[in-house]
């Protein structure tokens, strides 16, 4: 689940720390080399790659695509700078910010969440439906995404004075026990959470009101663009593939990685399999997996400059996906 929350800082460091923070589980195929940098540890949110992976949809390709997987103290964009991956999955505030801001030579070639999974979740007992049910009430918001937060009541002529904004702590326990009323979270994976607990939980996402950016997107350097164009429009063939045929039926991948990309983790498959399902009409588009319209394009930078971020369509190449 990437989105700025808690997992995102950027390039501070950049090429001397990425050696340091990529985890060491990583996969491997036959064929024309390709790394793959992952946004966080192995669950559902990249099943598509695991299945691809697994029934040799990347080899078929003449993929040796080597996944690594991501985790907290791993950060996409420096992993790419340092070339130790060829692409990576990254957050589109962070990616364009680096760009803007410091010239970080990267393209967007692709976007797995059409829609961000980032949103408010509540309990059904006690429901926040949309913005202006918000007015009056506690929520908790990583200090990270308070701007976006405040960004989205504002575009729903909200004053965000007229929300008590407090820090989250990455637990549904206060929710729980009411001592806030909702939380900025990952709607594809923490209902289930709370729902372990007994309570049902409710949710909407942020981008439904106005704060339109995509997550997990594609990105590369201009140099792995030029030098490896064919294969990274094969990697987007093989994932498309994959992730269509893994949305196809939610429930029946993740048992199949129980015990090889989901060992260890500490989540049930139960949780898995609810991600998944969630994630479905997140990622599925009429253009296709991955799929970069330009009124998807227009929206993300939109919603961008709400919070101060200024980017172009020049930050985005389309013509990849037009080639799958």
């Amino acid at each position: 689940m990437t989105f700025s929350l808690s997992r995102r800082r950027f390039l501070g460091t950049a090429a001397a720390g990425a050696a340091a923070t990529a985890l060491p589980f990583r996969a491997m195929a036959e064929g024309s080399p390709l790394v793959m940098q992952a946004a966080w540890i192995n669950d559902a949110e990249f099943a598509g790659y695991f299945l691809g992976l697994d029934q040799g949809y990347y080899a078929a390709e003449g993929l040796a695509l080597e996944y690594l997987s991501g985790g907290p103290d791993v950060i996409p964009e420096s992993t790419l700078v340092a070339g130790r991956a060829d692409l990576a999955l990254t957050t589109p505030d962070t990616t364009i910010k680096a760009i803007a801001e410091q010239g970080a030579p990267f393209k967007i070639i692709g976007a797995q969440y059409q829609k961000n999974p980032i949103g408010i979740v509540s309990l059904a007992s006690n429901p926040i439906a949309s913005p202006a049910d918000l007015v009056g009430k506690t929520l908790a918001v990583p200090p990270v995404n308070v701007i976006s937060v405040e960004a989205m009541l504002k575009m729903n002529g909200i004053d965000p004075a007229s929300v008590n904004i407090v820090p989250y702590a990455y637990d549904p326990t206060p929710l729980i026990k009411g001592e806030i009323d909702a939380s900025l979270d990952f709607t594809t994976n923490v209902p289930y959470t709370i729902g372990q607990q007994g309570v049902e939980a409710t949710s909407f996402l942020l981008y439904d009101f106005g704060y339109t950016i995509y997550n997990d997107t594609v990105v590369v350097t201009d140099a792995v663009l030029a030098e490896k164009r064919d294969l990274l429009v094969a990697w987007l063939r093989a994932s498309r593939k994959a992730w269509a045929e893994n949305l196809a039926d939610p429930a029946l991948w993740p048992p199949k990685f129980e015990d090889s990309w989901f060992k260890g983790t500490g989540r049930t498959i139960d949780n898995e399999v609810y991600f998944n399902t969630a994630q479905k009409p997140l990622i599925e588009h009429p253009d296709g997996i991955f799929a970069l319209s330009e009124d998807g394009i227009e929206k993300c930078l939109s919603a961008l400059g709400e919070v101060g971020i200024v980017g172009s369509a020049e930050m985005f190449d389309t013509s990849l996906l037009a080639e799958v």
